[in-house]
């Protein structure tokens, strides 16, 4: 707990430095400093907003529906409207705190460099608030009705419905902020055409939108309009808590027993796994077949492939609409090093969706792992199993990251091999730590595996990926530069530049083979003295 606690300080600290080092510049810019300042505010709101929304989607769906005391609760004597009333407000604290967390810095930082005073402090209480419980109304009002429409049967349908809803929003929501503008003002007829276009206004039937216009007043000193706009944003917040009451009296139960029938199930898994691996031994083939079956049949783990594919499109869309040509750096050396700098960014995805899946992996066998221990196979073998089962496709999407960006970016050659050949070693450096921790601080009994990734184990497995892939990063890129710097300028390597490439290289080749064995071993150990 002390780590964890002093982890999230120092990563507090750092959002708070940071967001005063940057308002305090923008203050310093003459007639469009405020601007931009102010443009940063409304991009936070609805960002911000967003977040909350998908976090409300999935806390109050497990909440409402998929929690395994449900049962007992609605066998109690109490109306199902007070139930839903408890669970929500539940919902709605899981689901906002650690974004409510870390969004204060940044108003914090507003709030210091505008030298605002005790209003101030007070219209962000009341604006997150405000824009917490109307994201988790929202969500459940969302949630309530798509199980509703949806049959019973199709429940895994759900969640493909809210996945691809949430990213139809986020789009939106990016696109309608257009942040290639803030670094392309060329495409203006001149500054003030510029200026006018970033202090656009927001739809006004936007929560954001009046939690934004309160915010600004109260910063302009105007703390009468700003209470104004908090009150309209409280009193819309007000609305639909009443609505959600209204709509849970009269259709959540009704939902929560359809839950409860059987699923005609979407995927037919018969065939799923058992002549792909035939090739392989017994036991081994039983256990692939075994993690390919439980992963579609777990409708919070398949589903979630459609928020994977949303967030390739959008990674790529980001790289697709850079204004390259406008940057005053030499194009052919910005493409390349946005190419090097994206192998970490990929890389740093590809860690959060390793967490999301392959981490939880051992705990997901909750209480039947029993019968793995039970089987005559091994531990080792169960752990490789589960390994190459996860490896295989994050080494395709990490790939598939990597190789269009690149294309987008026109990059060499020689980066683009660089980029393929570091990611294809640095994958099962990943996928290894968060099979290998995630045997060694397993959660059989949490109700929801997924979340052991907030865990203890999951918060060192994140620090050592992060650490695994910025030490490659690092040690790869002074050779980089040599190597592209002497092809640009025409010039010869000595030995001595050969020598110390060689090494650069073959430590990080080293480390990738010692992420890989190290993190098995040790989950192979502390799992097989695990008593079940």
């Amino acid at each position: 707990m002390l780590l964890i606690s002093t982890i999230g300080l120092v990563f507090w600290a750092g959002l708070f430095a940071i967001s005063l080092r940057v308002l305090s510049y923008f203050k310093g810019i003459e007639d469009i400093g405020d601007i931009l300042a102010l443009k940063l505010l409304s991009m936070m709101l609805i960002t911000s907003f967003v977040l909350l929304i998908f976090s409300s989607i999935l806390t109050s769906l497990s909440k409402l529906y998929l929690s395994r005391d449900l049962l007992l609760v609605h066998s109690l004597p109490v109306s199902s409207h007070k139930i839903f009333t408890a669970r929500w407000i539940d919902s709605t604290f899981d689901s906002s705190w650690m974004v409510i967390i870390y969004t204060l810095p940044v108003f914090i930082s507003y709030g210091i460099v505008y030298k605002s005073g005790f209003f101030f402090y007070l219209d962000i209480f009341l604006i997150l608030m405000s824009l917490s419980i109307t994201a988790s109304a929202l969500s459940s009002i969302l949630v309530m009705c798509a199980v509703i429409v949806v049959p019973a049967s199709r429940m895994r349908s759900v969640f493909i419905f809210i996945s691809l809803s949430f990213f139809v929003v986020l789009y939106i929501a990016i696109r309608f902020l257009k942040p290639e503008l803030l670094v392309d003002p060329e495409i203006f007829d001149s500054v003030l055409v510029y200026i006018t276009a970033l202090k656009t206004p927001s739809s006004p039937f936007l929560p954001t939108t009046w939690a934004f216009d309160s915010i600004k007043a109260v910063l302009s000193g105007s703390v009468a309009d700003g209470m104004f706009h908090a009150v309209i944003s409280l009193s819309f917040t007000g609305t639909l808590v009443f609505a959600i009451i209204i709509v849970a009296d009269l259709i959540y139960f009704k939902g929560f027993s359809k839950t409860q029938s059987a699923q005609v199930r979407l995927i037919k898994q018969s065939s799923i796994g058992s002549n792909l691996f035939k090739i392989l031994p017994g036991q081994v083939r039983a256990l692939a077949v075994k993690e390919i079956k439980t992963f579609f049949r777990d409708q919070t783990q398949w589903s979630q492939l459609f928020l994977i594919a949303a967030l390739v499109v959008i990674y790529i869309y980001n790289f697709n609409v850079l204004p390259i040509e406008k940057s005053p750096i030499k194009t052919i050396y910005l493409q390349n090093l946005l190419s090097f700098l994206n192998m970490g960014l990929a890389l740093f995805v590809l860690t959060a969706i390793t967490g999301r899946f392959a981490y939880p992996a051992v705990s997901s066998e909750r209480n039947a792992f029993w019968i793995v221990k039970a089987a005559p196979g091994t531990i080792k073998k169960f752990l490789w199993v589960k390994f190459f089962i996860y490896y295989l496709p994050l080494l395709i999407l990490a790939e598939i990251l990597i190789i269009f960006t690149n294309i987008l970016l026109n990059v060499t050659a020689f980066m683009m091999i660089l980029s393929i050949v570091t990611v294809f070693f640095l994958v099962p450096g990943i996928v290894a730590m968060g099979i290998g921790l995630g045997a060694a601080y397993p959660d059989f009994k949490a109700e929801n595996p997924t979340q052991t990734v907030t865990s203890f184990g999951g918060l060192v497995f994140m620090i050592l990926c992060a650490g695994y892939i910025g030490i490659v990063i690092v040690l790869e890129a002074g050779p980089v530069y040599s190597i592209f710097m002497a092809k640009i300028n025409g010039q010869v390597l000595s030995m001595l530049n050969w020598l110390w490439i060689t090494a650069s290289f073959s430590i990080a080749f080293t480390l990738s083979i010692l992420a890989i064995i190290i993190p098995m071993n040790f989950g192979e150990k502390k799992l097989s003295k695990l008593s079940t």
